[in-house]
């Protein structure tokens, strides 16, 4: 059973058709360079926690959210980020990070936990979530890995400035998530 959940959040994440993991994972993980590789895994893991814990609670029926509001608050989350990567606000403190994304997987756990009711039917919910967790957890370390490698490649090789490399991706996916948005509105 470990392991077909452990396959499950792995592939949530990763997913091509849930795009929307990958790109707030990137947004996430753009301002840090590859030697702060630890504070990066440390806001995934306060994604994770937050994505943990509305799961259980959506899994126990005690949280119930209408999907679609979920889906549109998924994008706002992913656009704020990219917005607060364009600001460079340098008050931003890394509690202020972990903080942020901590609530934001609280959003994101939202959007899975319907999916993850219906599958996970009689069976106990300890096991499950744990073991689907770690598989959020390690697409989440997989995506930051890749994403500070691309950056240590292209920063601190190629000499890209770091300002254009965090804008330029963020941008992007800023604009994604206002189209994703007006779709889902």
């Amino acid at each position: 059973m470990f392991s077909s959940y452990f396959k499950l959040g792995l592939e949530h994440i990763l997913d091509p058709n849930g795009l929307d993991h990958v790109l707030f994972i990137l947004v996430l993980t753009i301002p840090f360079l590859l030697k702060d590789w630890k504070k990066v895994v440390l806001l995934a893991t306060a994604f994770t926690l937050g994505h943990s814990l509305t799961l259980a609670l959506a899994a126990l029926d005690i949280v119930n959210v209408n999907s679609q509001w979920v889906e549109i608050s998924i994008a706002i989350t992913i656009l704020l980020t990219a917005l607060l990567n364009i600001l460079q606000n340098e008050n931003l403190t890394n509690k202020m990070r972990y903080s942020t994304a901590a609530i934001f997987g609280l959003i994101h756990g939202l959007g899975f936990s319907n999916f993850f009711k219906t599958i996970l039917g009689k069976d106990e919910l300890i096991l499950p979530l744990f073991a689907f967790n770690i598989g959020v957890e390690a697409a989440q370390i997989i995506i930051v890995l890749a994403t500070l490698i691309l950056g240590y490649i292209l920063v601190e090789k190629g000499k890209l400035k770091q300002k254009y490399w965090v804008n330029g991706i963020s941008v992007f996916v800023a604009v994604w998530a206002i189209k994703l948005i007006v779709e889902r509105i």
